[in-house]
């Protein structure tokens, strides 16, 4: 009788729904997965693991995964063949030595970060590879946060209080633009405040989950959050409820912001938001007199469309203006991009040996524009369905069309890869390889508990194998991932962690960082104080202080916009589809209509409809509902078609986009649209 091997994994969730990441007990029996939970012992996640986390178990063993590498000789063709590691890494280094480095771009999304989020070692080893060869390559920031660091970067205010600290501390929490779906983890937290006492607020663009919970909830025109923060900033100033003192110590440019809000009256803003006037003004007195306050940010409802980046410049004035910055309970809760204070990893891409070259800088639009003039001329691209991803995808769509080879390295086959691939690799899940994640408080070690399926392979082993055919000296020089983890992660941050003391300390460290941003009151800042008025936005083109910027009249009636659900977000695992759980579970392509705008355009609650304006269409079904206003609509974002109507024009001047080490180069994601039953 055959002994049955069982043994349990603890690693973290594949799903990367930061700033929420879960902890998670894996069973594998005889080199099989059985099972996978929520972490108990988890610190931020506590035993809690979503429906995307459980649905992650049929990642393994699915049979809609790539598990052999795969080429075809044209891409009008479904006439896809096996073919061995070495044929398709040949193709690939043949076709890279037939071009200058330059030519080559190589493209990662949240793909390669299954098992490494936080610590980015997949990322670095992208960077790493480019910086040797001299390719081109971009940092994918760009698709979801990197405006909202942008906004407040110019303020001063990158880093935020941790989840334990506002559970613990916050009197009031302000939920801008974020909701539940998104941060299941996060809200345990917001409810533990909650219970406590603590005021919740929640503002977006339509009656979102969170809502329910909500002491006061409220819906606002999209692309008017800035006027908003700029309306209360009007109330706070007026009726003296600002703190002077923390004005004086910790800022500059209060004048000039006190005569620009001014323009803001709550009798304009609720002209330009839709809130009454009245309850602008409740807002700001309950904001400016409950202390400690704290504002929780959200991502694509507010950062994806017009006035995005000025968004988060204005809000993140609020906690200077009324001294919540520095202090348990107060400033920003923790947000999909940022960091706690004092945290830091260990850099590896070799940025200092990156040769010459014509490089393309981190603008979406500047990229598609490379594509599609020949100044790039293949595409690597990793975890990343870019169709998905990139604004304005038609035109991406061409540019894809125009070169000479591309290449994805994928669990599953995406429309990228679907339409325009040569060649397509097979890349390891979560559980085949070993990884690191980092949370705001801690890392956690991600251990590999299954051998990869078929012929997968890790990231590294991608670019190995093209450093060996392509001469690139010294790009992994360690004798084992074990160590190239550990170059990163011996950092003071993590007390000199490694893989070996995180194994010894059951998978985990807490970071040495502080549970409360800014307690030393030194700003992200040149002058090291919270600038309401910012030199640096002004030498590169960009208003000085926080403005709501009016936009032209629009051709198209109705304002789209978008958010995630708890079944999907972005474009993973080919949209969801390709996951039994989710796929059941996903009201697929579906777009929240008005009741109001409905019956103006005689459509029916389930019924399908085109959503159009004049960069393409798509197809989606209506639900028809009151829990949104009349003139927005709202869907998934990263749902199939959805980009082909958003502006792919830049968010921000080339002028502007690496004043910070983040990339900010995101292009506008801006749509009016029309729709119609069909």
């Amino acid at each position: 009788m055959t002994d049955v091997k069982t043994k349990t994994i603890r690693t973290m969730c594949p799903m990367n729904c930061h700033p929420t990441q879960c902890g998670m007990l894996v069973e594998v029996e005889d080199g099989k997965l059985i099972s996978v939970k929520g972490d108990p012992d988890n610190p931020d996640s506590q035993g809690f693991l979503c429906i995307r986390g459980q649905a992650s178990k049929e990642i393994i063993g699915n049979p809609k995964r790539v598990v052999t590498p795969m080429m075809r000789d044209r891409r009008d063709d479904d006439a896809w063949r096996e073919a061995t590691w070495d044929e398709a890494l040949d193709r690939i280094a043949d076709k890279m030595e037939s071009l200058r480095p330059d030519e080559t771009g190589l493209w990662a999304g949240h793909g390669i970060l299954s098992n490494g989020y936080g610590v980015y070692a997949a990322p670095q080893m992208v960077g790493r590879f480019a910086n040797l060869y001299g390719c081109q390559t971009w940092t994918g920031a760009m698709i979801c946060w990197g405006l909202g660091g942008f906004g407040a970067g110019l303020t001063g205010v990158l880093h935020t209080n941790t989840k334990m600290d506002m559970a613990a501390n916050a009197e009031m929490i302000l939920m801008w633009a974020a909701n539940f779906a998104s941060q299941p983890t996060t809200t345990r937290f917001i409810m533990q405040a909650k219970k406590r006492g603590a005021k919740l607020v929640v503002i977006d663009v339509r009656e979102t989950e969170a809502m329910a919970q909500a002491d006061q909830s409220f819906i606002i025109h999209p692309g008017t959050d800035s006027a908003l923060a700029l309306g209360l900033m009007h109330v706070i100033i007026k009726e003296g409820l600002h703190d002077a003192d923390f004005i004086v110590d910790h800022t500059v440019g209060f004048d000039e912001l006190s005569d620009e809000v001014g323009n803001y009256p709550p009798e304009r803003v609720a002209e330009i938001t839709g809130i009454d006037a009245s309850r602008i003004v409740e807002l700001a007195r309950d904001y400016a007199t409950t202390k400690p306050a704290m504002i929780h940010l959200g991502g694509s409802s507010i950062l994806k469309g017009s006035n995005g980046w000025r968004a988060t410049r204005a809000i993140t004035c609020l906690p200077a203006l009324t001294g919540n910055l520095g202090i348990p309970g107060g400033g920003f809760g923790p947000r999909h991009g940022t960091t706690a204070q004092g945290a830091g990893l260990n850099h590896v891409v070799a940025a200092d040996k990156r040769p010459a070259g014509n490089y393309i800088p981190n603008q979406m639009s500047e990229i598609t524009a490379a594509l599609n003039d020949g100044r790039v001329k293949a595409m690597l691209i990793f975890g990343s369905n870019m169709m998905s991803s990139y604004a304005d995808s038609e035109q991406v769509a061409r540019a894809l069309g125009r070169l000479e080879l591309v290449v994805t390295h994928e669990l599953f086959m995406t429309e990228t890869a679907r339409r325009f691939a040569d060649i397509v690799l097979p890349a390891t899940a979560w559980l085949e390889d070993l990884g690191a994640k980092s949370t705001h408080t801690h890392i956690y070690l991600c251990e590999k508990g299954l051998e990869p399926a078929g012929q997968a392979r890790p990231i590294q082993d991608v670019f190995k194998g093209l450093s060996e055919r392509l001469g690139v000296e010294d790009y992994y020089p360690w004798a084992s991932h074990e160590e190239f983890l550990d170059a990163i992660l011996d950092h003071p941050s993590t007390g000199g962690a490694n893989v070996a003391s995180l194994r010894a300390n059951e998978g985990r460290v807490a970071l040495k960082i502080s549970h409360v941003a800014y307690q030393d009151h030194v700003y992200n800042t040149p002058t090291g104080k919270v600038e309401f008025y910012s030199k640096r936005a002004e030498e590169a083109g960009l208003p000085p202080l926080p403005v709501h910027e009016v936009r032209p009249g629009n051709e198209y009636p109705l304002t789209l916009t978008q958010g995630r659900t708890l079944t999907q977000f972005h474009s993973f695992y080919d949209h969801g589809q390709a996951l039994p759980t989710l796929a059941k579970r996903d009201p697929g392509s579906q777009i929240w209509v008005s009741k109001d705008d409905a019956a103006t355009r005689n459509i029916e609650d389930g019924g399908s409809v085109r959503v159009f304006n004049d960069r393409g269409s798509f197809e989606a079904r209506a639900l028809v509902t009151d829990k949104i206003p009349a003139g927005t609509v709202w869907t998934r974002d990263g749902m199939s078609g959805l980009n082909r109507v958003m502006s792919g024009a830049p968010a921000l001047p080339i002028e502007a986009i690496d004043m910070f080490p983040f990339s900010v180069g995101q292009s506008a994601y801006e749509a009016t649209v029309e729709i119609e039953a069909t």
